[in-house]
């Protein structure tokens, strides 16, 4: 593994424990560390510990810091109540996608985490966006850790630790509390689809954070869990990833995701081309499919009615779940209807598809 990649304060552990390494965005991570559908199990069924600690943190305070972010983001900063958190866009002028990001509105200042393969390029853009407000813009990345504990099993794990009441922690809301008695900013929120949290501490206190989690939890079922099973997570409770189903060439209502534009609220980089691209009507649609057997369709299936080819995988898996292939696609608006059947071209052969609604996957709440 290159020298030059980026690591968290976990790394030495991950390695110790046996996580696979990888290189992901630039950031050495751990891809699993027994295998993705046991850990991937671990999570729907008690809890598993993320080290998330790549994805990009960046800070934002002064007079103009919520105006900033409203003419940054494709959905209302403004109305944010305070620890209240939104899931929303960076769009550039043509409407395109450049990140998908959630947006925390704190005390004195909003935080902005972004997907570590765009970090670099979103604080390139925020830069070009700055001119005219008076705002102090801080990326916190590598000063900060950032873990989730994800399952129904991570309230009883984590609240024993923290000053907060974290039962009173509605979703998509966070609270500034002490865990383990060091400053954190603690959120309701994940990309698993279950119940659980996302703590962010300074670089220092990450690894005796890690640790404590890990021996309080052990009786609970927590498992350390890595980037392969976050992937299958994600997939059944069809969360969108950037780069496969997000790109600088998809529209936000291309991606069925037109609950994170707000058109009536501020005036923000891409609104014009946002108000077009809601109007026509031969954009393409994200569906869910299923197949029957245990072979996946993988991105960049072709998918199939007939000879005519009518859409293409963005995301393809086998569910450990659901104990079948399922995955994300975009096709044609007239072949997006739920229970019908395409066919999906895997390495030469054609195998049939059910069009299925989403998400696969919603846990009892």
């Amino acid at each position: 593994m290159s020298e030059s990649l980026l690591t968290t304060a976990c790394h030495q552990w991950h390695v110790d424990h046996g996580g696979r390494m990888v290189d992901f965005a630039g950031w050495e991570m751990p891809l699993l560390y027994t295998n993705i559908t046991d850990e991937h199990h671990a999570v729907r069924q008690a809890a598993g510990l993320f080290d998330i600690a790549h994805m990009g943190r960046l800070f934002f305070s002064g007079p103009d810091a919520c105006r900033f972010l409203d003419h940054l983001l494709t959905n209302n900063v403004e109305s944010l109540k305070p620890g209240q958190i939104r899931y929303s866009l960076v769009t550039n002028e043509s409407g395109g996608i450049l990140d998908d990001v959630l947006v925390y509105r704190f005390s004195d200042f909003y935080l902005l985490v972004v997907n570590a393969s765009n970090r670099l390029k979103i604080v390139d853009w925020i830069e070009q966006q700055r001119e005219g407000f008076d705002v102090q813009i801080d990326d916190m990345t590598c000063e900060k850790f950032m873990l989730a504990l994800q399952g129904p099993a991570s309230l009883g794990i984590l609240n024993p630790l923290a000053e907060a009441e974290l039962s009173e922690i509605k979703y998509y809301y966070g609270v500034e509390t002490k865990v383990l008695g060091v400053d954190a900013l603690v959120s309701r929120t994940g990309y698993t689809g279950e119940d659980g949290f996302e703590v962010v501490v300074d670089q220092a206190e990450g690894l005796a954070l890690w640790e404590r989690l890990m021996a309080d939890g052990q009786s609970a079922g927590l498992v350390p869990a890595g980037l392969g099973c976050r992937d299958t997570l994600r997939l059944e409770a069809a969360m969108p990833l950037y780069g496969h189903e997000l790109d600088e060439e998809t529209d936000p209502f291309t991606a069925g995701l037109n609950f994170a534009v707000k058109l009536q609220a501020a005036d923000f980089v891409g609104k014009e081309a946002l108000i077009a691209a809601k109007a026509r009507e031969d954009r393409k649609v994200r569906i869910g499919f299923t197949l029957e057997g245990k072979r996946a369709a993988r991105e960049g299936a072709e998918l199939y009615d007939g000879d005519q080819k009518v859409g293409v995988v963005t995301s393809g898996s086998f569910s450990p779940t659901l104990d079948l292939p399922l995955g994300m696609a975009y096709v044609e608006a007239a072949y997006a209807e739920p229970g019908q059947v395409l066919e999906a071209d895997i390495r030469g052969k054609r195998f049939p598809v059910k069009v299925t609604a989403l998400p696969f996957y919603k846990r009892d709440t």
